[in-house]
């Protein structure tokens, strides 16, 4: 019997000292947990993804060096006894450098730490190039797999190494476990998260598992990202692909999993063997056995531990549903994205409208709603309710709140101007509150968050320099529609504690309106909003052409004001903020459109 760890935790990018803390942290409580292995996300020391960074020499050595410190401090802090496998950038030594090939040939590797040295390295071999992936500007695939022999209870056990997408694609590290005849495989991840995407992943992990014919152990790395959330849900999975342990979502565990694992094959020896990938490549078996170490703390008799919850699942319980992990990504995205960039609190325009109800919720989750500033700055076409509820609001969460009328600067504007009209005085009043907001961030060191919803930005219904300014956007890739349902979601959340829900009855249910101009509601120039997001999904998310669209049930005539909406619009979303992706294309790093482009589809 193996007793494994899968260390779910929070890297942050560039912070090469403090992820190396956070390996020795979580290998201190593997020990006292009684594992024998701990397995780390993909890039753990560096964080992930660190996209330029990686073709800068001073990082990569930076990070070589780091890796080697903390299997130092492993072993002078008394763990030297405990297989470590951390994700890392590398570099490939001795490669000719050559057009289209990263500068420096850097590696996504990952290393096996023991006994105060480097034991073993490896590498991703299948380099993804699609989605948020862009890969192949960055490293250039692995070529080898190690497999290291262990100590178990009742014998000696080996272990592959892969990294994350060589889970995903067929052949690879997969392949060449199973010839290599490993027991276990362990693979490091850096998964972003996606709607729906968790029964994906053990569907995999119980597929490959059966591939490989080993047990599989998928570690996946927690936090925010700027537009990126990783969610965990580390998993364990058998040879036969049943699932044997799972972490929790959306916050910090160490998951642990005894397995009984088939012996070693004594016949197959330290050494190398080249071995057909079933890709069309060849990789390299690293087989090497590691010495065993006399460990006293570990104690496989001992209980396992009980992980403390985060903030963010103290908060939301234990709900597993679909838009319970939708809002905890959310939730997520926007702590880290405060966090780690240093800001100690945050700002927005509370309008009394949905979308700045929900952010300021999803705000308050984040940070606490002694960390979220409020502006209510009501206009002369504000209705008397847009105050109210947004007054309500501020009550039933205890945000720090201030009220700025706008009416005399818009006049003042409008005078300086000899009189503007029509859309240029509705985003005035627009663009002033955005003045004030950012005015507001520079004297007290706010993180300015902006309200706009996936549905207005696909449209352009969003002002330049006005309600899209600002640092951070919590419901950039969030439709309308959905927006309403995470609102009833997380007010039922709190009725069924016994607290008060956080979003007023009246923010939900009124009609929605930028209210710029007189009676205005978002009706008049917007179709219904559940035919409306219907169709931004099959165009925006499926990239589903005009007959495509039409032949799906969408009417031909919304079918072409929309996209012309959509596609007009690029430049605009091109200067909005980053936000938290939860869709499978997020305005941003998915979905990669020229601004400048006169192609326009027509029904033939």
């Amino acid at each position: 019997m193996l007793r494994i760890a899968l260390a779910q935790v929070n890297p942050t990018v560039g912070d090469l000292d403090g992820n190396a803390d956070l390996v020795v942290e979580w290998t201190s409580r593997a020990a006292r947990a009684g594992a024998s292995l701990v397995i780390f996300p993909e890039m753990m020391i560096t964080g992930y993804p660190v996209e330029d960074l990686a073709l800068r020499t001073s990082f990569v050595d930076a990070s070589i060096a780091a890796v080697r410190a903390t299997t130092r401090r492993l072993a002078a802090e008394g763990l030297g006894g405990i297989a470590v496998v951390t994700g890392y950038l590398d570099r490939r030594e001795g490669a000719v450098p050559r057009l289209g090939m990263p500068a420096g040939a850097p590696l996504d590797a990952a290393a096996l730490l023991y006994d105060g040295a480097i034991a073993a390295t490896t590498a991703k071999h299948h380099l993804p190039n699609y989605g948020v992936f862009d890969e192949y500007r960055y490293f250039v695939p692995g070529d080898r797999l190690p497999v290291f022999r262990m100590q178990a209870e009742g014998g000696q056990v080996d272990v592959a190494i892969a990294v994350c997408e060589d889970l995903w694609q067929d052949g690879g590290p997969v392949r060449v476990a199973r010839i290599a005849g490993a027991g276990l495989l362990a693979v490091p991840n850096a998964s972003p998260y996606e709607r729906g995407k968790q029964h994906v992943r053990q569907e995999l992990c119980a597929r490959r598992a059966r591939e490989a014919g080993a047990a599989l152990a998928f570690v996946n790395m927690l936090g925010g990202q700027d537009e990126l959330v990783f969610d965990g849900g580390s998993l364990v999975v058998d040879a036969t692909g049943r699932l044997v342990a799972h972490g929790p979502r959306f916050c910090d565990a160490l998951v642990i999993a005894d397995l009984e694992l088939p012996a070693a094959d004594p016949a197959r020896q330290p050494g190398e063997t080249p071995a057909d990938a079933g890709d069309g490549t060849m990789i390299t078996i690293h087989r090497l056995a590691l010495p065993t170490l006399d460990y006293s703390e570990r104690c496989h008799a001992d209980p396992i531990p009980e992980e403390p919850a985060s903030s963010v699942a103290e908060t939301l319980g234990a709900d597993p549903g679909d838009l319970a992990e939708v809002y905890s990504a959310l939730v997520l995205g926007t702590a880290d994205y405060v966090r780690k960039n240093g800001f100690g609190s945050a700002i927005l325009a509370l309008s009394g409208g949905i979308d700045s109800a929900l952010t300021a919720t999803i705000a308050a989750d984040a940070i606490g709603p002694d960390r979220v500033h409020v502006v209510l700055m009501p206009s002369r076409y504000s209705s008397d309710h847009s105050v109210t509820d947004a007054e309500d609001l501020v009550k039933r969460q205890g945000l720090h709140a201030a009220v700025v009328p706008i009416r005399h600067v818009v006049e003042a504007f409008d005078a300086e101007l000899d009189g503007i009209d029509g859309l240029a005085a509705e985003n005035l009043q627009a663009r002033i509150r955005g003045m004030f907001l950012m005015t507001l961030s520079n004297q007290e060191g706010h993180l300015v968050l902006t309200t706009g919803n996936k549905s207005e930005l696909a449209t352009g219904y969003s002002t330049l320099y006005g309600d899209s300014a600002g640092g951070f956007a919590p419901i950039k890739d969030v439709l309308k529609t959905l927006v309403w349902e995470l609102a009833r979601w997380r007010n039922k959340q709190a009725a069924d504690r016994g607290e008060t829900p956080p979003i007023p009855e009246n923010s939900i249910s009124k009609p929605p309106s930028a209210e710029l101009s007189p009676g205005q509601l978002d009706s008049d120039s917007l179709p219904d909003y559940v035919v409306l997001d219907a169709l931004l999904d099959d165009y925006v998310e499926k990239d589903m052409g005009v007959a495509a669209l039409i032949a799906a049930g969408h009417d031909p005539e919304l079918v072409q004001r929309v996209i012309r909406m959509v596609d007009r619009a690029e430049y605009k979303r091109r200067q909005y903020p980053p936000g938290p992706k939860i869709t499978q294309k997020n305005f941003g790093r998915d979905r990669r459109l020229p601004i400048t482009s006169r192609w326009r589809e027509q029904l033939s």
